[in-house]
């Protein structure tokens, strides 16, 4: 990964864009995709799309990550100035307590999840109390001292940042999904440097966590021939992950590739041969129901758009420390590339019956 691509992931991992709250994080994606879209737009909940015009003679493709994070939201001050919280998406409250988090306020405001000192504890005690009930101390001692600093509806997010890992391996807050966005704007950037027939889009949608919410207005506006939904998959491979509930992903081995479900065989085979024809190592999962990405609400759109999920290897999922290789993420561009200068050979996306 060169130093710009570099550069613009970090931008993404580093701007908090909870559920709700993604202007910031769309404001970064659509700057970087304007140096080389045919056109940029975005919709009236912030769901963002770039374009690469086709010759006319190929097929539409669209390439989407969602923009969002998991993270909190201020639910009530209390009278001595502590916060109270509640979830915004998936986030789990066996990692919150002890954690330094910024509230998005007018002006960031720093504070930590309260833990009580092992020292004060009882034996009983040591448990994880749901969100709601966990506390941000934002150093305040009032009601009225913290009102002057945040209010209720005010998003909170880890204060994590990005630290490089071993050779290739990068933690951050947030992998799920800024990957997903930064390859689908790379896989723009390829479709467009190759000139490709296809008419592509870049997706970075909203609301993911929460719902699928922005997947739903993108699927019905942009109607493509077909998607591919770039998420975030839990790599099986590091210590106490119970194989028996998994099947085998591996960080370091390349993009994951869906079947079953959402994800239609045609655009599944587009995939694998575009893979095959680069030189792309790809790994294959089961989705014997949902694949739990934006393809389950992208693929019922108008009728049925033919969807695909490519998952990225991800640890740790919805912690502040996700590991990803970014290896694993390049070749996920690659493919998107490579897919988009094949779409024309495998349109019209339908099953035989």
């Amino acid at each position: 990964m060169n130093d710009d691509r570099r550069a613009f992931l970090e931008s993404l991992l580093e701007t908090p864009s909870p559920s709700g709250f993604e202007t910031a994080g769309q404001r970064v994606w659509t700057e970087y995709v304007r140096e080389f879209a045919d056109d940029v737009r975005t919709d009236a909940y912030g769901n963002a799309v770039g374009v690469h015009d086709g010759s006319g003679d190929g097929p539409s493709i669209a390439f989407g990550g969602h923009a969002d994070e998991i993270g909190f939201i201020v639910r009530d001050v209390l009278e001595d100035g502590f916060l109270r919280l509640d979830r915004v998406g998936g986030s789990d409250r066996t990692v919150s307590k002890g954690q330094h988090v910024t509230v998005h306020a007018d002006e960031p405001v720093q504070g930590v999840i309260g833990q009580t000192a092992i020292h004060l504890r009882e034996e009983d005690e040591d448990t994880f109390e749901d969100v709601r009930e966990q506390f941000v101390d934002v150093g305040a001692e009032s009601a009225e001292e913290a009102r002057e600093l945040v209010e209720v509806g005010d998003p909170v997010t880890f204060s994590t940042t990005v630290f490089d890992l071993h050779g290739t391996r990068v933690s951050a807050r947030g992998m799920d999904n800024r990957v997903g966005t930064w390859a689908a704007a790379e896989g723009l950037r390829r479709a467009v440097e190759a000139d490709v027939d296809a008419t592509v889009y870049a997706v970075s949608t909203v609301q993911e966590e929460v719902g699928l919410n922005g997947a739903k207005m993108v699927g019905f506006d942009l109607a493509p021939d077909a998607y591919v939904a770039v998420d975030v998959t839990h790599a099986t491979d590091n210590p106490d992950v119970a194989k028996k509930n998994t099947g085998p992903v591996t960080l370091g081995d390349g993009p994951v590739v869906g079947r079953g479900s959402a994800n239609h065989p045609r655009v599944v085979e587009l995939a694998r041969e575009s893979a095959a024809a680069e030189g792309i190592e790809v790994q294959l999962q089961a989705a014997g129901g949902r694949t739990g990405t934006d393809a389950d609400a992208v693929f019922t759109s108008r009728g049925g758009v033919p969807s695909l999920n490519v998952g990225l290897p991800n640890r740790y999922m919805h912690t502040p420390v996700e590991v990803i290789d970014t290896e694993d993420l390049v070749a996920v561009a690659d493919l998107l590339g490579a897919m988009a200068g094949r779409a024309g050979e495998f349109a019209p996306f339908v099953v035989e019956v």
